[in-house]
């Protein structure tokens, strides 16, 4: 047998690829399981977006290998789209580089600015993926603990103390995934401060901005942020387009060009065709966003409802695809969870897969229906 590289040594199969066969295999068993686990909008992109998408088919171009750098519309749209809804300017040549979903720009970024031995701050709780893809390129994982106390906010003081100096790259991801907590522009202040103050590359991870949420901000809105921050961007969760695999990053020329140099080399573009559907989705008005929350916000008041069965705590004010909350004290979450799944038939996440600043927490997605939430609701 051809033994593996020793970088997969460092690394587990993601959570959910080995939870979901388990959950499948129960479905398989007959088992009628609810999936509240992940965060995959069940919802429908826009009706423009399908039809640019079709229409673009015939297009001379469509089927031929496209730009690394996408479009020149799209980088525009791009750009237009942060003016509008950040009033951040970028300039689309240099500033904005589509990605394939931001997952991908994880590993660009990190590719693109980590030698080995590199250390790089990760929240905690925080996306799994952030540590994952550390350890595969063979930088060492720092973290960072937030907590509700300080409603999921870096805490400085506890930065501060810790040695920083091998510290490449700081991850930070508000809206906050998994809890819901937002940032304020003074915690963006703050955090571009701290990156300049160490020489650290401050990357916000932004892909929950616009659901439930009244006020989306972006890290790029404070006055010198480019010189020290990137933003990753999605158009999957805000117009229910996860499939398609459609991200970006923005940031100065300089470190964009960096990744550019990464992503050349890994990919040969992305399919025309979604390229021209981004570009339409990102000119709808706020009547798109406004129609989509109407419907997260009943979700929502039912998802609580569950979660009061469950004798859970959780901020109404939190933001984002997701319920975090906080169970009984003394229980485990991955005990909870488990019980639910065997014995009522519904699959959450335990805070514990976010880190363990997550024990003690449980997760609910919003990716459900109204009726199917009513249905879980029923079993308890």
């Amino acid at each position: 047998m051809i033994t593996s590289a020793k970088r997969l040594d460092t690394v587990q199969e993601y959570y959910f690829s080995k939870k979901l066969r388990e959950v499948s295999a129960l479905l398989a068993a007959g088992k009628p399981i609810i999936n509240m686990g992940i965060g995959s909008p069940d919802l429908r992109p826009p009706a423009e977006v399908i039809a640019a998408i079709q229409n673009s088919l015939s297009d001379v171009t469509a089927h031929k290998y496209q730009s690394y750098q996408g479009l020149p519309a799209l980088r525009q749209a791009i750009s237009n789209f942060y003016k509008n809804k950040f009033s951040v300017v970028s300039n689309p040549e240099n500033e904005v580089l589509p990605l394939m979903g931001s997952k991908e720009g994880i590993m660009h970024i990190s590719m693109a600015f980590l030698n080995e031995g590199d250390k790089v701050l990760i929240p905690n709780p925080g996306y799994p993926t952030y540590t994952s893809v550390t350890k595969l390129v063979g930088a060492v994982p720092l973290f960072y603990n937030l907590s509700d106390q300080n409603n999921w906010q870096p805490n400085y003081e506890e930065l501060e103390k810790q040695d920083l100096t091998a510290v490449k790259i700081m991850w930070v991801n508000y809206p906050h995934m998994p809890t819901g907590a937002n940032a304020t522009l003074e915690t963006f202040e703050k955090l571009v401060a701290f990156g300049k103050k160490h020489q650290i590359l401050i990357i916000n991870d932004n892909p929950y901005s616009f659901i439930l949420n009244e006020k989306p901000i972006s890290i790029l809105q404070v006055e010198g942020a480019k010189d020290i921050a990137l933003e990753l961007n999605s158009l999957s969760k805000t117009f229910n387009m996860s499939g398609w695999r459609v991200g970006m990053v923005l940031g100065n020329a300089t470190y964009i060009n960096e990744i550019l140099k990464v992503k050349s080399n890994m990919d040969s573009g992305m399919f025309y065709g979604i390229q021209k559907g981004a570009i339409e989705a990102l000119q709808l008005s706020n009547d798109w966003f406004l129609a989509q929350n109407k419907i997260y916000k009943e979700r929502r008041s039912l998802i609580w409802q569950l979660a009061d069965k469950l004798g859970t705590t959780y901020d109404k004010n939190a933001t984002g695809l997701f319920v975090w909350a906080k169970i009984p004290e003394g229980k485990k979450a991955e005990t909870v969870t488990d019980s639910v799944l065997y014995n009522n038939d519904v699959f959450i996440t335990p805070g514990t897969i976010f880190g363990s600043q997550g024990e003690g927490y449980i997760r609910f997605s919003l990716c459900v229906t109204s009726e199917t939430i009513k249905e879980a609701i029923s079993r308890f």
